[in-house]
C-alpha cells in the first residue's frame, strides 16, 4: 500500500532544535557555493577553465539544507550540476578548483573536471554525466550500508529531467522491496537543458514514487529551513530501517543550462529570472530570518562572507598555480 504524498509546511517548531550557530553555518555553506559558481563563470569566460560547467546559482539551500541534515560517513551522489553538493558536503574551494583547472591537487587528479568530482572522504561518491546514472550508485551503496549494518544512509541527487530514465525506476523499485535506506533527492528547477519540464514530463512527479510505495514529501527548495526540517526527519525514518524516501525539491536555477548558455531568450523570459531572483533568493531569505528572529545583523553576514571570499581567493590563486599532473599519469585510474 502506497503512503500518500505530504506537501511539508515546517512550522516554528521545527527550527527551535537549530542554534544560532548552525544557521549561520547554512548560510556561510550557500554563500559559499553563490561565490564559487561566480568565479567558475569568470575562470570560464577569462579562458582560464577548460570545459563547461553547469552552474548551481539558485538551488543552494538544496544541497546545503540536505548535507546538513547527514553525517559525515552518510553518502550521497550528485549531477552534471554538482558543484554545490560536493561543497555542501564538505569538499574544500581549493581542491574543487584544482580539479576544474585539470591540475594535480584536484579531487580526480584533474581528470573528472566539473561533472566527475568525488571525495570519498566525505561520503561523496562522485558527480555524473550521465543524466539519472547515479540512481543506480546510490541505491547500490544503501544496500551495501544495510548489508554491512553501519546505520549510514544514502543520497541520490537528481534533476526532474532523470525521471525520463528508467534506471531511476528500476532502483526505486528494488529500494522499496528491500527497505534500502535512501532518499531520492528531485531538484525541480523547471527546465531539461532548454525545455519546460511539463513538456516532457508526464503526470504528477510524485506519483512516480509514491506507486512503489514510496514516501513522498515536497518541499519549498528554496527555502534551506523547510528543506533541512524536511530532510532531517526523512533521515531519522530511512536510517531507523523504514526503507527509502522521495524528496521533492521545487527550485530555479538562475543560469543557463551551461556557462555557454547566455541568451535564454528562446526559452524562458528575463522577468521570470527576475521574478525568482528578487522574491525566492534562498540567500536572501535565510539572512532576512536571521534578522528578524535576532540571531544575526547584516554586520554578522558581512563578515561571514568576507571570510568566504578570502578563503575562495587564496583558493583560486593556489588552483592556477596549482602544476598540472605528469603526461605518463593518463591511464591511470581510468577503467572505461
Amino acid at each position: 500500500m502506497t503512503e500518500a504524498v505530504s506537501l511539508k509546511t515546517p512550522q516554528a517548531d521545527d527550527y527551535k532544535a537549530v542554534d544560532r550557530e548552525q544557521w549561520l553555518h547554512m548560510y556561510e555553506q550557500m554563500f559559499k557555493i553563490r561565490t564559487f559558481e561566480t568565479t567558475v563563470n569568470e575562470l570560464y569566460t577569462s579562458a582560464k577553465m577548460p570545459g563547461l560547467a553547469h552552474l548551481y546559482t539558485g538551488q543552494e539551500a538544496v544541497a546545503v539544507g540536505v548535507c546538513e541534515a547527514l553525517r559525515r560517513d552518510d553518502y550521497i551522489t550528485s549531477t552534471h550540476r554538482g558543484h554545490g553538493h560536493c561543497l555542501a558536503k564538505g569538499a574544500r574551494l581549493d581542491r574543487m578548483f584544482a580539479e576544474l583547472l585539470g591540475k594535480e591537487a584536484g579531487y580526480c587528479r584533474g581528470k573528472g573536471g566539473s561533472m566527475h568530482i568525488a571525495d570519498q572522504e566525505t561520503g561523496n561518491l562522485g558527480a555524473n554525466a550521465i543524466v539519472g546514472g547515479s540512481a543506480g550508485i546510490a541505491t547500490g551503496a544503501a544496500m551495501s550500508a544495510k548489508m554491512r549494518g553501519t546505520n549510514q544512509v544514502a543520497v541520490c541527487f537528481f534533476g526532474e529531467g532523470a525521471l525520463g530514465q528508467g534506471l531511476v525506476y528500476e532502483v526505486m523499485n528494488m529500494a522499496s522491496l528491500w527497505q534500502l535506506p535512501v532518499i531520492y533527492v528531485c531538484e525541480n528547477n523547471l527546465y531539461n537543458e532548454y525545455t519546460h519540464y511539463s513538456e516532457t514530463t508526464a503526470g504528477d512527479i510524485t506519483a512516480r514514487a509514491n506507486a512503489f510505495g514510496i514516501h513522498t514529501v515536497v518541499v519549498d527548495g528554496q527555502d534551506v529551513r523547510a528543506v533541512y526540517a524536511t530532510t532531517l526527519g526523512l533521515v531519522e525514518q530511512t536510517r531507523a530501517g523504514k526503507g527509502p524516501a522521495f524528496l521533492l525539491c521545487n527550485t530555479y536555477r538562475y543560469m543557463g543550462h551551461h556557462v555557454g548558455d547566455i541568451n535564454r531568450g528562446y526559452y524562458r523570459s528575463r522577468e521570470e529570472e527576475e521574478e525568482w531572483r528578487s522574491r525566492r533568493d534562498p540567500l536572501k531569505l535565510l539572512a532576512d530570518w536571521l534578522i528578524d528572529e535576532g540571531m544575526a545583523d547584516a554586520s554578522i553576514l558581512e563578515q561571514l562572507e568576507r571570510e568566504v571570499r578570502a578563503e575562495e581567493e587564496a583558493a583560486v590563486h593556489f588552483a592556477l598555480h596549482a602544476p598540472y599532473p605528469d603526461p605518463g599519469e593518463v591511464i591511470q585510474h581510468v577503467y572505461a
